[in-house]
């Protein structure tokens, strides 16, 4: 569980619902069906439109990244590429067969499965590169899922409060309508607003800054494979390693 992720949501809600306490208004002000209607249910029809299913399936699957991030260990992952060396040291290339078909890692997996095959260092760094750069654009897409989000939720907002002012205007003599209406126009440019700044723009960065972590991450598992390839000793491949999780 990602413990800011929440801090960060609970702070930004507490400064906006606060700020408005503050300054004399009452939560009730803040909720209204309409204007909540017409800026997320928008915005949720716009994304349908811009975006393939699988864009979108992909998009909500990694909504979970931003409170449980993928576990990402290099000192782990490093160690596992120092015990592979060793064995194909000790054993050759083909020993790590069974290594291969017990990797859980499907990335990990083809590596290896590489090596066994006898394919030369460039020939594994084009692969695994390839494999990473493929991946890293597949899965950017959920964080310009949530970049479109707050894109569309402010307009959206803006489109609430022209609705609400159209309504006002079409009830001039009855002052009793007038009220909802203004506040369907106000609180739908706080809704677009505060959707966009508050919750969309940052989990597409923090979507966006994982799937770079994870790109990182398998680079250090190929260049660890490729220098196992080159038939570099463990103790030179640690030393390979190290620049990939300093700090």
């Amino acid at each position: 569980m990602d413990v800011l992720s929440l801090v960060g949501i609970v702070l930004a809600l507490l400064a906006v619902i606060g700020g408005n306490i503050i300054e004399g208004g009452h939560i009730s002000s803040l909720l209204n069906l309409p204007a909540f209607m017409i800026v997320f249910g928008g915005t949720l029809g716009a994304i349908i439109l811009q975006h393939s299913g699988a864009t979108l399936v992909r998009g909500l699957k990694q909504t979970a990244w931003v409170f449980t991030p993928p576990k990402l260990n290099y000192l782990e992952g490093s160690g596992s590429i120092i015990e592979w060396s060793q064995v194909a040291r000790k054993e050759g290339l083909l020993g790590l067969e069974e290594v291969a078909e017990n990797q859980a890692d499907d990335f990990s997996r083809k590596g290896l499965q590489l090596l066994v095959d006898g394919a030369e260092p460039e020939a594994i760094r084009y692969v695994l590169e390839l494999e990473i750069g493929s991946r890293e654009q597949r899965e950017l897409q959920g964080a310009k899922v949530y970049d479109a989000m707050g894109g569309y939720a402010p307009t959206l907002g803006i489109l609430g409060a022209v609705l609400g002012l159209i309504h006002v205007m079409g009830n001039l003599e009855d002052p009793s309508k007038l009220g909802p209406g203004i506040a369907t126009a106000f609180v739908a440019t706080i809704y677009g607003v505060a959707f966009a700044n508050l919750f969309f723009f940052p989990m597409a960065n923090k979507i966006r800054s994982i799937v770079l972590e994870q790109s990182h991450y398998r680079e250090m598992i190929a260049e660890g494979i490729v220098a196992i390839a080159e038939g570099e000793n463990p103790r030179t491949i640690e030393l390979r390693l190290q620049s990939f999780h300093q700090g």
